[in-house]
């Protein structure tokens, strides 16, 4: 069973910077992902990392801004994000599943969640 766990949450002054980092447990073949869910919105795609690295995707809200990386011999994956804006305040799931492009990726295994709140 895959188990990811997120940290690194936290409440930022708008233009400030915070890295989510997620851990996952068991193997790292997976194409991962950060999604985002705000108080009464759908949750949404951030951006998506193939198993290789190699296919990053990003929504179009965050490109510039926020980053995806990962270190598969650490089983991690991380989440730079500058220059927040008080909308990028949401719950940030990370999440890992199988598919070629990161955005439509067949996304199974979800995190628990970490709060990111931007201040205005």
């Amino acid at each position: 069973q895959v188990q990811l766990v997120e940290s690194g949450g936290g409440l930022v002054q708008a233009g400030g910077s915070l890295t989510l980092s997620c851990a996952v447990s068991g193997r790292t073949t997976y194409t991962m992902g950060w999604f985002r869910q705000a108080p009464g919105k759908e949750r949404e795609f951030v951006v998506g990392i193939s198993w290789s690295g190699s296919s990053r995707d990003y929504a179009d809200s965050v490109k510039g801004r926020f980053t995806i990386s990962r270190e598969n011999a650490k089983n991690a994956v991380y989440l730079q994000m500058n220059s927040l804006k008080p909308e990028d305040s949401a719950v940030y799931y990370c999440a890992a599943g199988w598919g070629t492009s990161p955005r439509v990726a067949n996304y199974v295994y979800w995190g628990q969640g970490t709060q990111v709140t931007v201040s205005s």
